[in-house]
């Protein structure tokens, strides 16, 4: 829960990687000094502004906006600093309002890396000043608070940096306008020029190009069901899940509308996702990760250069790797609608050429006919010959993009078989976002990219163990058999039955929760399992001899019973603790970490009572760190007719096989998801398990 701050006001913060969000009803400029106990400023270097926007532990937008977002890492800070301020300013000359009394008041809200509000201070009371310091963070006996100060100057930017102690603060005002007037500071650099066809696609407005890239999933939190509702098979769409505060679209920003492809498929389709930089630009060198590229792909001094692992916004390399895998995605969902749409130009011209030369009934029969429908056809061949040239194109520039960012990927992206895992450590922080399996299109089915979803899970997870899940049965599928090689035949050769699906939903789901233990620091994260039937022995081996899971889960009614009344009572109480600021009262025997419930072999053992308590989790336990995984067939509650349909319809639906039921509602693909399982024989989990364990223990 956010706080409300009034002036004079402040809160403690429970971390030190924070953003600051500012929002103002006109262009303002951000800017952060940092000064010492008393709250003098040791010179302009301690101020940082857009004429120099990164200081030691600190990164401002670059460019006035209505909208910024300030990176602040107080761990980084040197010791000698104690005060972080916020100040915002009207630009001059720019045509922009004179007073903030003339617009509405601006806003600061301080939060975590995951959007997490921690305190909210509105600047109101602002008549005719023109800069004003807006709230402070303040270091008191080695911990930081956020004050709301909202200090306005009626004589500007000069002012208010005189009064931070800064004898040179009419030079260092006039810097800060001449950076902005110039415009030295875009947060990206312009594009190199493009197909005409591609040049007119709506680009990212200033608000967004003048702060990191919004971390969002397919988008902010992966997808979520459609009017068709799960169990269907289709219908589910990327990125417009309830709850994610995510917009409808893989760009937060509203900078991804569809695409408006070239019909005949002649144009260079500009691959680069509207938040990538051509040099990356946040703290810490970018990995050394060779830049290789795929064999075909065509790298000439004049061609677009090599892809570099980090190549996109955020001050964070961990931001910057999610913000260019969604990157990827756009692209190659823009790249493949340009190729649909062309290739259906080429369909339609063929048609309309053929009805014309046919029209008249002399022609339909004889030579003239014969090379009509000849001529006809060999326009149409040219036509989607060019489209999927330029298709292949970019296609060869996103697989050599893959090529190297895959290898980059820490572990909470990184799929099972990546060489990370392998010297994995048990993290001190939690990680932005979890990776959930693959996306690909049938264009290309060797390009991978990764699906990833932020945390903490705003959704439960539902893995579909039923028959309905293996919606790629009918006829060859070359996806299928490139999972099945890289799985090591952990599919086995035709269409699974009922209780091999079983095993591998299970076997996902058990992938999925030691990826979880082993991305959270020791001890801040737990796993909790229902199994009433007591068949998910064999896929919970892994948790239950690391470790992990401290016991099987006892079998039958009991067994529900028990599991459901302790997190039903975690998720009361910590809601009373949140709801009356009294953390401290929590009793001594509730385990803080975040709990995630496996169910498995539902509704075997679920009464009315136990499914109330399910739904009950299910709707109020990820505001609390109770998350939910059914792994389940839907077709088995159809008994309880409508009363499940909501338990449904709030949980992500995934398969435990590669099928095509994920679509985005950008340009309205059907994505093939493929799960990410442990190749067949890797003792990876265990070893991962083992360590998490290890570490909990010392803990």
């Amino acid at each position: 829960m956010t706080a409300e701050l009034v002036r004079g006001q402040n809160h403690p913060l429970d971390r030190t990687r924070v953003e600051i969000r500012v929002t103002a009803g006109a262009a303002v400029m951000a800017g952060v000094a940092l000064g010492d106990e008393q709250g003098r400023l040791a010179g302009a270097e301690a101020v940082a502004h857009p004429g120099a926007p990164r200081r030691t532990g600190i990164e401002v937008p670059r460019q006035a906006a209505a909208e910024h977002r300030i990176a602040v890492d107080l761990d980084a800070l040197p010791g000698a600093v104690h005060r972080v301020s916020v100040l915002l300013a009207l630009p001059t000359g720019i045509g922009a309002p004179t007073a903030f009394g003339t617009s509405s008041a601006p806003s600061v809200t301080v939060t975590g890396l995951d959007g997490t509000g921690i305190a909210r201070y509105t600047v109101t009371g602002l008549g005719a000043e023109s800069a004003v310091v807006a709230v402070e963070l303040y270091r008191r006996q080695g911990a930081w608070k956020v004050r709301a100060v909202g200090q306005g100057y009626a004589d500007g930017l000069t002012a208010m940096l005189r009064d931070q102690g800064l004898p040179q603060a009419a030079e260092l005002a006039a810097e800060i306008e001449d950076a902005i007037s110039r415009g030295q500071a875009r947060a990206v650099p312009s594009p190199a020029p493009v197909a005409a066809s591609r040049s007119e696609r709506p680009a990212a407005g200033p608000a967004a190009a003048d702060r990191p890239a919004p971390a969002h999933p397919p988008a902010s939190d992966g997808p979520a069901p459609s009017g068709t509702g799960p169990g269907t098979g289709t219908g589910t769409e990327i990125g417009t899940g309830p709850g994610t505060g995510a917009e409808t679209g893989p760009d937060a920003d509203g900078a991804s509308p569809a695409p408006t492809p070239d019909p005949v498929g002649g144009g260079r389709v500009d691959y680069r996702h509207p938040k990538r930089r051509s040099t990356p630009a946040a703290a810490g060198p970018a990995p050394t990760a060779p830049a290789t590229v795929s064999p075909g792909s065509p790298e000439t001094p004049a061609g677009p250069p090599q892809p570099v692992a980090g190549d996109a916004a955020g001050w964070s390399m961990e931001e910057r790797l999610y913000n260019q895998v969604w990157g990827m995605f756009e692209d190659l969902a823009r790249s493949v609608a340009a190729y649909r749409s062309a290739s259906g130009f080429a369909e339609s011209r063929l048609e309309q050429e053929l009805d014309q030369a046919l029209s008249d009934p002399r022609n339909r029969l004889g030579t003239a006919a014969d090379a009509a429908r000849a001529t006809a056809r060999d326009k149409h061949a040219a036509l989607v010959a060019q489209a999927r040239a330029a298709l292949d194109r970019d296609l060869a520039q996103l697989a050599a993009e893959s090529a190297v960012v895959e290898p980059a990927l820490p572990p909470a992206f990184a799929r099972w078989d990546n060489p990370v895992w392998q010297g994995y450590h048990v993290p001190l922080e939690r990680p932005m976002a979890l990776r959930l399996g693959d996306l690909h299109l049938p264009e290309v089915l060797d390009l991978r990219i990764p699906m990833l979803v932020r945390l903490p899970l705003e959704r439960g997870l539902w893995i579909d163990s039923g028959p309905d899940a293996y919606a790629l049965s009918a006829g060859h599928d070359p996806g299928r058999d490139i999972a099945r090689r890289e799985l090591g035949s952990a599919l086995t050769d035709g269409p699974p039955d009922e209780a091999e699906l079983r095993r591998l939903a299970m076997e996902t789901a058990v992938a999925i929760a030691a990826r979880l233990l082993a991305i959270h620091p020791a001890g801040d994260f737990a796993v909790q399992v229902i199994d009433p039937g007591g068949t998910a022995a064999p896929a919970l081996a892994p948790l239950v001899e690391s470790g992990a899971l401290s016991a099987a889960p006892v079998p039958g009614p009991q067994g529900v019973t028990s599991v459901l009344e302790t997190l039903t009572r975690r998720v009361e109480l910590v809601q009373m603790a949140v709801r009356h600021r009294a953390a401290d009262s929590l009793p001594p025997d509730l385990d803080p970490a975040d709990q995630l419930l496996i169910v498995h072999d539902f509704p075997h053992g679920f009464d009315d009572r136990a499914l109330t308590r399910l739904r009950y989790l299910a709707d109020e336990g990820p505001a609390v760190g109770v998350h939910l995984m059914m792994v389940a067939d839907r077709a088995r509650t159809r008994d309880y007719g409508p009363v499940l349909d909501p338990l449904w319809r709030s949980l992500l639906r995934i398969t435990p096989v590669p099928d095509a039921h994920l679509a985005d509602p950008w340009v309205g693909h059907a994505w093939t998801y493929e799960p990410s399982l442990v190749p067949k024989g890797s003792q990876v989990v265990r070893q991962v398990l083992s360590r998490v364990t290890a570490a909990r223990r010392a803990t």
